[in-house]
């Protein structure tokens, strides 16, 4: 059985920083890429941030390339997403997920999510 649980979620002010971690289990990490996707209110799930773990090469979504930092630990199966700067515009719910592959107008749909953390971002 695949599990993902992340956590770290919460609330921000804008310009403050808050990281996300994610253990998974049952899935082949060093297979496929993961990461991370969200969901802002209103709007449809984007691709964050994803890492293959085999070369630590990553993607990021655009709107976040400079203030978040996705990392992972090949050894203990986990994630992070560091995220600096956080905007108001950040405020989402926060998966992890298994594959992670998105591209600049479209996404595969991951086949396995987390159960969501809230980022709560401030003005």
């Amino acid at each position: 059985e695949v599990q993902l649980q992340a956590s770290g979620g919460g609330l921000v002010q804008a310009g403050g920083s808050l990281r996300l971690s994610c253990t998974i289990s049952g899935f082949d990490v060093g297979a496929y890429p993961i990461g991370w996707f969200r969901q802002a209110p209103g709007k449809e799930r984007e691709g964050v941030s994803c890492i293959t773990l085999t070369d630590n090469s990553t993607s990021y979504v655009d709107s976040v390339k400079g203030r978040f930092t996705i990392s992972s630990d090949s050894a203990k199966h986990t994630t992070d997403l560091q995220m600096n700067s956080l905007k108001p515009e950040d405020t989402a719910v926060y998966y992890c997920v298994a594959p992670c592959y998105f591209y600049s107008d479209y996404y595969y749909e991951p086949a396995y999510w987390g159960q969501g953390t809230l980022v709560t971002v401030s003005s």
